[in-house]
């Protein structure tokens, strides 16, 4: 069994530059440091450190168990905090990364069963491009991403995406926009003033291939990554845009749109994305099983 007191010796010598400089941080002699990390390699069977000159650099396999000793006393750290405080009765943070590209009622939805546990939850959101997320989820700097799409098989990111549900797309507008539209849905499309998501939607190559099929040809007037600002330029009148049916109601009781009907075919499926196969964060496994009380939910993806 790996011995974490020698791994411990090495993070601490690796991280500091050399063996004398992590005995000093340790308070130990330099002697007892650099033999518990020969100690180490003995039981590993690798070299960890090479004579660079008159120093010591790390070996290949040596930067590769440094980033395993990273995320282990990362995550030892993290349960130390967890545990302070749960005894003293703080909330432990929930930290969850949202893609710009999910539209906020949605994110809401999703994330509220998270903030009814018995035990509770400070929640901390982040939102951000996709990528980025996912490279502060890997590092575990987030709990979990939601996203309107898996984790892309290209990524070097370990990773399991687990859907929560899937919804139609439909078209919304300002009462005075949809007045001035001719005809019926969705031959009124044309020449109308339209809102898209940016190319990292998951929704717009689809939505785009529905308007081809139907032959509708409205006016593009605005592209947007950030759903927030595109719901801010369609309510203010500047154009109609698509959005997720789930929340369709909400829109128009709390902002005044008007649905003009349905992308047929056309729809959208939210992930949350974990480290974890199995879902174990109390947080996580509520909005999954929230998801699922709301027939909003699917099955996990690898």
């Amino acid at each position: 069994m790996l011995n974490y007191k020698q791994l411990h010796h090495f993070w601490t010598a690796a991280r500091a530059g050399g063996i004398v400089r992590g005995a000093e941080r340790s308070g130990l002699a330099p002697q007892t440091v650099s033999g518990q990390i020969a100690a180490l390699e003995t039981e590993l069977g690798v070299n960890l450190f090479k004579r660079q000159g008159r120093k010591l650099a790390l070996t290949e396999t040596g930067r590769m168990v440094l980033d395993y000793a990273e995320e282990i006393f990362r995550l030892g750290s993290e349960l130390e905090e967890a545990l302070r405080s749960r005894s003293a009765g703080r909330a432990m943070p929930f930290r969850v990364g949202v893609a710009d590209v999910v539209p906020k009622a949605i994110a809401w939805l999703l994330l509220a069963p998270s903030m009814d546990l018995a035990e509770p939850m400070r929640i901390v959101c982040r939102e951000g491009k996709f990528d980025a997320l996912l490279g502060e989820l890997a590092i575990h700097k987030l709990d979990v991403v939601l996203a309107d799409s898996p984790l892309p098989p290209s990524m070097d990111v370990r990773g399991y995406s687990h859907a929560l549900g899937t919804s139609t797309i439909g078209l919304y507008a300002t009462p005075t926009l949809a007045d001035a539209l001719q005809g019926s849905f969705p031959a009124c499309l044309n020449g109308a003033p339209l809102l898209l998501p940016g190319a990292e939607a998951s929704v717009r190559t689809p939505l785009l291939r529905w308007l081809e099929t139907e032959r509708l040809r409205p006016r593009i007037v605005g592209e947007f990554d950030d759903s927030a600002l595109m719901r801010a330029f369609a309510e203010a009148g500047a154009g109609l845009f698509p959005s997720a049916s789930l929340v369709g109601e909400q829109l128009c009781r709390q902002a005044g749109m008007v649905h003009l009907g349905d992308a047929r075919g056309v729809t959208e499926t939210y992930y949350a994305i974990s480290v974890e196969r199995r879902l174990t964060h109390p947080a996580v496994r509520a909005i999954s099983e929230g998801a699922a009380r709301h027939q909003l939910g699917g099955s996990t993806a690898d």
